[in-house]
């Protein structure tokens, strides 16, 4: 017979390994076929197989049968293999557990959420709770934390000292964002170890910030303003984890950052092949500001202050500067998640008085008939000018960069704002033609999409995984941020983000996906009852031991292992 602590089997339930929940109410059960290996003691999973097919028959009578699907087991070889078909009737288990699930035994998420921040207390201080919570990445003001917020809030008010919340107050203020927070305190996020990887960002910032070399750019008067020794990185992952360094509440222009932000809506609206009509896709091998067109007198790219001014004239056709202004104000604001984004009024007159070399581009643009029928050329060289004293922080940007990097859906408020055709496209350019005149040196040895800007900023976007935003005035003679370019290939060189680095033999770099020593096995993604039923079912198995024994999670002081089970 097993004996085990409760509480302290409901912290370990709450931390096994499910990976993803799923809509719906009726799930498949997996159970992998091979040997799951929890620190130094190994236990077949054939043999509790029929003990948690059993439980799955029992939770969805009166479903006749189980229908078997594919598990996708992670194992350290790779190796890939289904599972297989239930075999036995398991009357003895299911009655068993009728009879568990009916005594009240399994516990609820929220349950299992107090029990893995309380420790064994009865009450658990809010602080500790949220302190708990940003390790994980998570920002109390993220909008789908609302909820959970605003109730915290008010309970705190109305509880005797405003400092501590017993289970039934902590269930109460959780339950509406249960499925976000069990995922976030389960490490099931993208970067399941944030403060380790978080960590090594400020190596990597701190590195930035020696830099002493570049010149802030000083062609357009009103950026020559800003102060050299500004220095801020932000990120933002695609399940809406939050890093921030530096000055990253300081507005700064985006300037050519716009330029891939403004193509992804033209593309949005109307589509790849009528975009590219007007404008190539071509690196151009030239100075941003080059008056030059391809063979078929069209801009090469989007990237370049040619392409770039077509492909404002496509924005919104037919509408006045002010509607088109608010059209892209709205879908910027909608990609970096209702964060900051301004517009620099300043920085708007200044570049306009100082933009001859774009009003020439925009003369000989309209003499070889680049844009569409019946366009002001000057009315689209102001809204130019507009967009690009648009400001931002590198927080709200980061949250942009992330939207590129999630196929277009906002990670912190789930809303859709662009196409998947716009991301894939926005994306390609950026790898090929974001840099100036170094995109060809950026994309061999940093391997990712990215467009600079002069005022410093770098928008770099890895897929999939996150967005990132870097700023810092000084810029290298080809105008691209000192800092920035540092980070970037510094990021690389640590972490295995390139484009072109294997995910499975390349040792030498650090792949902050997985958790450190991680061998478990992978679930797909399952609703409330199936997590709960999982987790719960799990309790017998599990028994605390010494940190020598077994590996010891970083969130916690308490390791576990789990015991052989008895047939």
């Amino acid at each position: 017979m097993l004996h085990f602590r409760f509480p302290t089997v409901l912290k370990v339930l709450f931390e096994t390994t499910l990976k993803h929940p799923l809509s719906g109410s009726r799930q498949k059960t997996w159970v992998p076929t091979r040997h799951w290996s929890f620190g130094t003691t190994s236990v077949d999973a054939r043999a509790v197989s029929t003990h948690l097919r059993a439980l799955h028959a029992a939770a969805h009578r009166p479903t006749p049968r189980i229908v078997p699907s594919r598990l996708y087991c992670v194992k350290p070889e790779g190796v890939v293999e289904p599972d297989e078909q239930p075999k036995g009737d398991g009357v003895g288990s299911e009655t068993a557990n009728d009879k568990r699930r009916n005594a009240g035994i399994l516990p609820s998420l929220e349950d299992l959420l107090f029990y893995t921040v309380a420790e064994g207390q009865e009450k658990i201080p809010a602080h500790k709770f949220l302190t708990a919570l940003k390790t994980t990445g998570l920002l109390t003001g993220d909008p789908r934390l609302k909820e959970c917020m605003e109730t915290l809030k008010q309970t705190l008010r109305n509880t005797p000292d405003g400092v501590t919340l017993d289970r039934h107050l902590f269930k109460k203020c959780v339950q509406s964002n249960i499925i976000l927070l069990t995922q976030a305190f389960r490490k099931k996020f993208i970067i399941p170890d944030f403060p380790s990887f978080t960590s090594r960002i400020d190596e990597l910032y701190e590195n930035g910030k020696k830099l002493t070399g570049g010149q802030v750019a000083d062609y357009i008067p009103q950026l020559a303003k800003f102060n050299p020794d500004l220095w801020a990185v932000s990120m933002c992952t695609v399940d809406g984890q939050r890093y921030t360094a530096g000055d990253s509440k300081v507005p700064f222009c985006l300037q050519s950052c716009v330029k891939p932000l403004k193509y992804a809506v033209a593309v949005h609206d109307y589509g790849t092949e009528y975009v590219h009509s007007f404008i190539g896709k071509e690196p151009s091998g030239l100075r941003f500001n080059k008056l030059f067109l391809d063979e078929d007198d069209k801009p090469h790219n989007p990237m370049v202050n040619a392409g770039a001014i077509v492909c404002t004239s496509l924005i919104k056709q037919g509408a006045g500067n002010a509607e088109k202004f608010d059209y892209v104000m709205n879908f910027l604001k909608q990609m970096a998640g209702n964060e900051y984004v301004g517009f620099s009024n300043a920085t708007f007159q200044s570049e306009r008085e100082s933009g001859d070399r774009n009003f020439a581009i925009g003369y000989y643009l309209k003499e070889k008939k680049c844009f569409p029928e019946g366009t002001d050329m000057t009315s689209v060289l102001d809204l130019y000018f507009q967009l690009c004293a648009i400001e931002v922080t590198t927080e709200s940007a980061s949250v942009m960069a992330a939207t590129l990097a999630n196929g277009g859906i906002c990670p912190i408020t789930g809303e859709r704002v662009l196409s998947p055709e716009a991301v894939r496209n926005t994306l390609s350019l950026m790898h090929s033609c974001g840099m100036y005149d170094f995109s060809g040196q950026f994309a061999f040895h940093v391997g990712l999409p990215a467009k600079s800007g002069v005022a410093g900023g770098i928008l770099l976007v890895v897929p999939n995984v996150m967005g990132i935003m870097c700023w810092s005035p000084p810029l290298d003679k080809l105008g691209n941020s000192v800092r920035g370019i540092q980070f970037c290939t510094d990021l690389v060189e640590h972490f295995n983000f390139h484009n072109y680095d294997n995910l499975r033999h390349f040792a030498k770099k650090h792949d902050p996906r997985k958790e450190a020593g991680d061998q478990r096995q992978c679930f797909g993604p399952m609703d409330y009852e199936s997590l709960q039923r999982e987790l719960a079912l799990k309790a017998p198995l599990w028994t605390k031991v010494s940190p020598t024994e077994s590996h010891q999670d970083s969130s916690t002081t308490v390791v576990y292992r789990m015991d052989n089970v008895s047939k």
